[in-house]
């Protein structure tokens, strides 16, 4: 089946390129599939990128040189699902160079991207049969910036 969804993402001017660029060059299995300029008469300056499709991990995005009119807000974010520590470690740092971090899990690229950076399991804990051992593990997220896993398995735990 195609997908039929793909995110379209809005930079400044003259940023979709170097935002493409910057994603792909931190998630495995990415690329840059096309660079489309504006044309004579449109409005951004012709020849220049209008548009860059690109993918991360296989799932398509396009990024547009829009102008500064509207910017990124944490009302969407994109998730990414690690398999362990280094992962979590990986790309918070990749992702957060230049950028803000945030609580629970969350920061901003330095384009104002929001991301959310978790380990597998995560809802496994939070939906856990023992309300004490989920409250607890919720309890210790809120108090982090990066998630650390061993962090959040102990205070479950007790």
């Amino acid at each position: 089946m195609d997908l039929k969804i793909t995110p379209n993402l809005w930079f400044d001017m003259g940023k979709a390129e170097e935002a493409a660029e910057f994603y792909v060059s931190i998630f495995d299995n990415s690329k840059i599939n096309a660079v489309r300029p504006y044309p004579e008469g449109a409005p951004g300056p012709a020849g220049e990128a209008m548009t860059v499709e690109f993918e991360l991990d296989g799932v398509p995005f396009v990024a547009i040189n829009g102008g500064p009119q509207f910017k990124f807000d944490e009302a969407i974010s994109f998730m990414v699902t690690c398999e362990d520590q280094a992962e979590v470690d990986y790309f918070w740092e990749k992702l957060g160079d230049g950028g803000e971090e945030g609580p629970c899990g969350w920061l901003k690229d330095r384009f104002g991207v929001s991301w959310q950076v978790v380990p597998r399991g995560m809802d496994e804990v939070f939906d856990d049969e023992d309300p004490e051992r989920a409250q607890r593990a919720f309890a210790a997220m809120m108090s982090m910036s990066k998630l650390d896993i061993a962090a959040l398995e102990a205070a479950a735990a007790g």
